[in-house]
């Protein structure tokens, strides 16, 4: 699972990393990204790949509309193709969800620890995700997203048995427009030895702290 995920990276390193074309949203740094908030994605426009903010959560176009009691922030890899409520974003609408990493909570005799994972080195990840488009009859349009998650690699096992799928920036064109076969190989764990976690206080478990702290490691 992914609940939660930082993504401090301005802007324009972000239209760069992700070859973005057109007009960039003003994004503050967001230090504890949670559930039904707002956060940018990249996607295929017309005009090629825009950065645009949606809700996390996919709202499936033929739902009722957003459940924040069941917000779908997350898809399996195993079953995302096949499950009712992804299987459409999944042929048609894929998009990446930029980050400077996530969180993760151990369970330990106190009570669940969390911890930051990201990239050795501190750069902008790319989760795979997908996204979707809803309107209801008398309501506002809603775009959202979901990201979606594969088994944890080696560093991220003992902490949490589940993390994101991480696109490199070689497979980024392969993951908009590429075969179905090639776009599955790339749903598996990111490499252990491109990783590292440090533990971070508990500041962060409350979705309201969206500050540097949350960041900060402690011992």
């Amino acid at each position: 699972m992914c609940g939660r995920y930082s993504l401090t990276t301005p802007p324009q390193a972000l239209a760069k990393t992700f070859a973005v074309k057109g007009a960039l949203p003003n994004l503050a740094p967001r230090y504890n990204i949670a559930p039904t908030q707002s956060a940018p994605v990249v996607r295929l426009g017309e005009a090629g790949r825009e950065l645009v903010a949606m809700r996390w959560g996919l709202v499936p176009s033929w739902s009722e509309g957003p459940d924040d009691r069941f917000s779908m922030i997350n898809a399996r890899a195993e079953t995302v193709a096949d499950k009712p409520a992804y299987r459409a974003a999944y042929r048609a609408r894929h998009c990446l969800v930029p980050a400077d990493g996530f969180y993760e909570w151990r369970a330990g005799p106190g009570g669940k620890d969390p911890f930051h994972i990201g990239s050795i080195g501190g750069g902008p990840l790319a989760f795979a995700g997908l996204w979707e488009h809803w309107q209801g009859a008398g309501h506002e349009a809603v775009q959202s997203f979901t990201i979606i998650t594969t088994d944890a690699n080696e560093r991220i096992r003992p902490i949490h048995d589940r993390m994101p799928v991480i696109i490199d920036a070689d497979d980024f064109e392969t993951w908009f427009t590429g075969t179905p076969d090639d776009v599955a190989a790339l749903l598996k764990p990111y490499p252990a030895e491109a990783m590292e976690a440090h533990p971070v206080s508990r500041h962060v478990n409350d979705p309201r702290h969206d500050d540097a702290s949350c960041l900060a490691a402690v011992t």
